[in-house]
């Protein structure tokens, strides 16, 4: 389970620790260990951020660390010369029994929020270990049947994770480790309209925890141009400077599609843009180009539109990366694309090559019979 949940602590969960609040934040926990000489050390640590929460020696068998934290937290357990154990610590009396070596021999209670990992670990443990084995099977596995193979397989298993996923939110929307769980669902899928409703699933105790909050902001920042949410207006000028919106294209499925003469992927992609408006911009299908062309570089603009035919509306603002469309949608980089349905709602995006007419086939219907001669 160390290898997957390393994922997870690479800043996704920070919890404020030491917080001020009128509940009691402090815990206690009391070890009962057999096998270790005396003073052998004994360590709490937050996983994210490598501060020590409490610390203590083992004396004839026994040690007590004491602390305070915010929220329940997912900490490191170290006893020196021991495999580090992970341990779901809340503010309670909790106790720790083990044996040496205690890598499978130990055992936590008075803390249902390790119950509740446990009860994660159970449930994700199989479906992540087969994955983690699969995907190296597939990146050295040349495309055709036998990648084919195991990438059903593999798909298989996202879809089992999603499932767990479901089933685990389902039976602990009380627990202060469903949070944890949904952040490290972000791992399998980036759809955050999914995550936001299982999210709020959640009781509202949980939803108000520090990591719910980091959780919260998280969906509220990847939502904007998710699939599935409805795409944010915006207006520039188009090649006469006439101002065009983008939601003047209501009613039709639009392809906006962020480019810029400069951008030597986005004209190599170009002429698959193309191809697909030309075979479906009759059957009520449109792209809106946006261009983040540099400032004074209208002529390369024009020059593009004319050289790649893109015979479509354009607009672009001439500010380069600061053009005001791609802040909007937060961009990293070009090509990129959303496809919008007639109601304004994200369907698709970043479509690539045949992906584009496969979307465009699914949503307006295609015709794959051959013509006759």
């Amino acid at each position: 389970m160390k290898t997957i949940l390393t994922f997870i602590f690479l800043g996704l969960i920070q919890p404020t620790l030491f917080a001020n609040t009128d509940k009691d934040t402090s815990f206690t926990i009391n070890g009962n260990m057999v096998g270790f000489s005396d003073s052998t050390q004994v360590k709490l640590e937050d996983p994210n951020t490598g501060v020590q929460l409490a610390s203590g020696k083992i004396l004839k068998g026994k040690f007590t660390l004491k602390g305070k934290l915010a929220e329940p937290t997912l900490c490191w357990l170290k006893i020196a010369g021991e495999e580090d154990q992970y341990i779901y610590v809340e503010n309670s009396t909790i106790s720790v029994t083990g044996i040496k070596p205690i890598r499978t021999n130990y055992k936590v209670t008075g803390s249902q929020s390790h119950n509740d990992f446990v009860d994660f670990q159970n449930s994700f443990n199989p479906t992540i270990v087969r994955l983690q084995a699969i995907v190296p099977l597939i990146n050295s596995t040349p495309y055709g049947p036998q990648r084919d193979s195991l990438m059903l397989i593999y798909n298989n298993l996202q879809e089992s994770i999603q499932k767990n996923t479901d089933s685990y939110i389902d039976k602990h929307l009380s627990s202060y480790v469903s949070p944890f769980v949904l952040f490290f669902s972000t791992q399998f899928s980036d759809d955050v309209v999914t995550l936001e409703k299982r999210f709020l699933r959640l009781d509202s105790a949980v939803r108000v925890i520090p990591t719910s909050k980091n959780l919260a902001g998280y969906i509220e920042y990847n939502k904007v141009g998710a699939v599935g949410t409805n795409a944010i207006d915006f207006i520039q000028p188009d090649t006469s400077g006439v101002q065009v919106s983008l939601s003047s294209f209501k009613g039709k499925y639009v392809l906006v599609d962020f480019w810029a003469s400069w951008c030597g992927p986005c004209r190599m992609e170009n002429p698959n843009v193309v191809a697909s408006f030309n075979k479906f911009k009759t059957k009520n299908f449109t792209v809106l180009g946006v261009s983040l062309d540099r400032p004074g570089q209208k002529e390369n603009w024009l020059a593009a539109i004319h050289k790649d035919n893109l015979t479509w509306t354009h607009v672009s603002d001439l500010q380069f990366w600061n053009n005001a469309a791609a802040k909007l949608y937060r961009l990293t980089g070009i090509p990129y694309n959303i496809l919008v349905d007639p109601q304004g709602k994200i369907i698709a995006k970043n479509l690539r090559g045949p992906d584009l007419d496969a979307k465009l086939c699914e949503v307006l219907g295609c015709d794959t019979k051959p013509k006759p001669f």
